[in-house]
């Protein structure tokens, strides 16, 4: 399988869904990184469900090992950031207040039913926010590796680990591809460079609707 992009240019490309004003939750690994690189001029809010509104990256300068993020990594402060009770993040994840949600994933089905906690070889998981991430969101996107270290597929017909919740992913961001999500099936929209649709098929176990306006992924540096 054709490698394609990076995480880091996954989390590139995936800035450009970001737009001005939005409250924006960004799940543990790839998503995370996501953080990097929001322009400075773009308004964006990020909510970390352990109780941190209006975070930003790390400097130098601001290096503090109590101030971080759900996933522990170590975060920033932007102008207006703000602290508050672990209720009181969820309140807002449950309340319909956070515009997008940006999720790894182990599974994403051709319907859009998402399994991410846990894999079928771990005795023992827990699904965490992510369950109230899905359902209390306007849009969910999950970022991740096109297939698993032994090359099954991530995106199949069913999942079949357990789930996180169903008919929930709007939208599909691989090393490979960008993929919506649609009521008529899988949406091919965009493409690595380098990497065909065949490539992408064939580690897709649904059939690949391809858009009309299919293009290369580009990626504003």
């Amino acid at each position: 399988m054709k490698a394609g992009l990076s995480k880091e240019l996954i989390a590139l490309r995936l800035v450009q869904e970001l737009q001005e004003g939005m409250y924006v939750n960004l799940g543990i690994g790839l998503p995370s990184l996501v953080a990097q690189y929001i322009p400075e001029d773009l308004e964006v809010m990020l909510h970390a469900e352990n109780g941190v509104l209006g975070y930003g990256p790390v400097t130098e300068q601001q290096v503090d090992s109590e101030l971080i993020n759900a996933g522990l990594r170590p975060v920033g402060l932007r102008p207006g950031a703000s602290f508050f009770n672990h209720a009181d993040s969820f309140t807002m994840i449950r309340g319909g207040r956070l515009d997008l949600t940006i999720l790894g994933g182990y599974q994403v089905s051709e319907k859009g039913d998402l399994a991410n906690w846990k894999t079928d070889k771990e005795k023992i998981g827990a699904v965490g926010g992510a369950m109230d991430l899905i359902c209390g969101v306007k849009k969910v996107i999950v970022a991740m590796q096109h297939t698993a270290p032994s090359g099954e597929p991530r995106i199949v017909k069913k999942c079949t680990y357990p789930l996180t919740g169903k008919e929930v992913v709007n939208m599909i961001f691989t090393n490979l591809a960008v993929i919506e999500v649609t009521p008529e099936g899988l949406l091919l929209r965009e493409i690595a460079p380098g990497v065909s649709i065949t490539d992408v098929q064939a580690v897709t176990e649904p059939t690949l609707l391809v858009s009309p306006d299919l293009k290369e992924i580009e990626l504003n540096t």
